[in-house]
């Protein structure tokens, strides 16, 4: 099953953004009812749909990982609705999109590859939503909302009931000036006695939600919050040092596993690597150096990429600053980010000797 379908994906993903649109008007034409869960746009769940095929495809040998990420899937979708026969619709589209684009490689044996591992998918996700005991979303009153520049806010919500997450995970967001476009968003600080969830949102190009979210929120709104998503999380058990980086506003879950770590007294130590372009994109930096201050097991690393005059600081890209280092080879590695700059750091540390199974970043952190 493992090879036909890597196999066979290999030859089908260059035709990707076309499989996702069949995809979906198989699925609205089976099941005419699932149009109303979706967005008018459907540009980013085409994304977000081929995103999740390729993470299945990389996993689909490592159950370990996989069951775990479909259990996290299956849970989240019940904000949509999703019952049993939605599933079955889908299995449909997505073999039809799949022996569409494929051709003449769609042999039975593919396609008996695909359905049982579509069954799997399926069964795993279904077995965790009807386990779930847990709201289908969290509604979340806006507290505070601050622009600390033209494309970057921070937001702080307060949910009616308290949300079980870790720090380090993420949750998926829809916000009332842009309903039925769900975002992922990642808190920003540990689970705190208030309930209170701190999220920084950059406004990126064609991103509906996080420009609304920067120029738009106002306190009093409620927003939807999905189920806790990912897998970021520090083992102190491990015995092993942590290397953390992070880009822009991908420094959230950074702080957020600091701030979890902060409470015991005994931690490995974290080298935290926080870059951006000039030093005013390193906004929560002075934060950072306060929890540095008041734990001497985290040591906090600023990297600006080209601001030549910032003193202090580590100059170049957060690959070559982390690179310069060495490879981390004894450290359990976070990486967290924009998708370019988490590719780029990877590919730097992996060539620099840093051990690929110790390296670990969510896939679906950024729309």
């Amino acid at each position: 099953m493992v090879r036909l379908i890597r196999q066979s994906w290999a030859v089908a993903e260059p035709q990707a953004d076309e499989i996702a649109r069949y995809f979906y008007s198989m699925l609205f034409a089976i099941a005419p009812a699932t149009r109303e869960m979706f967005p008018i746009n459907m540009d980013v769940q085409r994304s977000r749909l081929m995103r999740a095929i390729v993470h299945f495809v990389q996993m689909v040998d490592r159950p370990d990982d996989l069951i775990p990420f479909l259990r996290q899937l299956g849970r989240d979708h019940r904000k949509f609705g999703v019952v049993a026969s939605h599933f079955e619709a889908l299995g449909t589209a997505l073999l039809a999109a799949l022996k569409k684009y494929l051709g003449d490689m769609w042999t039975p044996q593919v396609e008996m590859a695909w359905a049982e591992a579509y069954t799997i998918m399926a069964r795993s996700m279904q077995e965790a939503a009807a386990a779930d005991d847990g709201p289908a979303y969290w509604p979340a009153h806006v507290v505070h909302h601050e622009r600390l520049s033209w494309d970057l806010a921070i937001v702080r919500v307060q949910p009616e009931y308290p949300l079980p997450y870790q720090g380090g995970q993420y949750v998926s967001v829809e916000t009332p000036q842009r309903p039925r476009l769900w975002r992922y968003f990642t808190p920003a600080n540990a689970p705190r006695e208030d309930g209170v969830i701190e999220f920084h949102v950059r406004g990126v190009e064609g991103g509906w939600v996080s420009r609304a979210v920067v120029s738009q929120t106002r306190p009093g709104d409620v927003w939807k919050l999905g189920s806790p998503m990912g897998r970021l999380g520090i083992d102190r058990t491990a015995g092993r040092d942590v290397l953390m980086v992070a880009g822009g506003t991908g420094v959230a879950p950074m702080r957020a596993m600091v701030e979890e770590l902060a409470q015991w007294g005994d931690n490995p130590h974290v080298h935290l690597f926080f870059g951006g372009r000039t030093r005013d994109d390193l906004y929560d930096l002075e934060t950072l150096r306060n929890l540095a201050v008041t734990n001497p097991w985290l040591t906090v690393v600023p990297v600006v990429e080209s601001d030549p005059g910032a003193r202090g600081m580590e100059h170049g890209t957060l690959a070559d600053a982390v690179t310069r280092y060495g490879a981390w080879a004894e450290h359990d590695v976070f990486v967290s980010g924009s998708p370019a700059m988490i590719r780029a750091t990877v590919s730097r540390m992996l060539v620099a000797g840093t051990p690929l199974d110790r390296v670990r970043y969510d896939p679906f952190t950024v729309d």
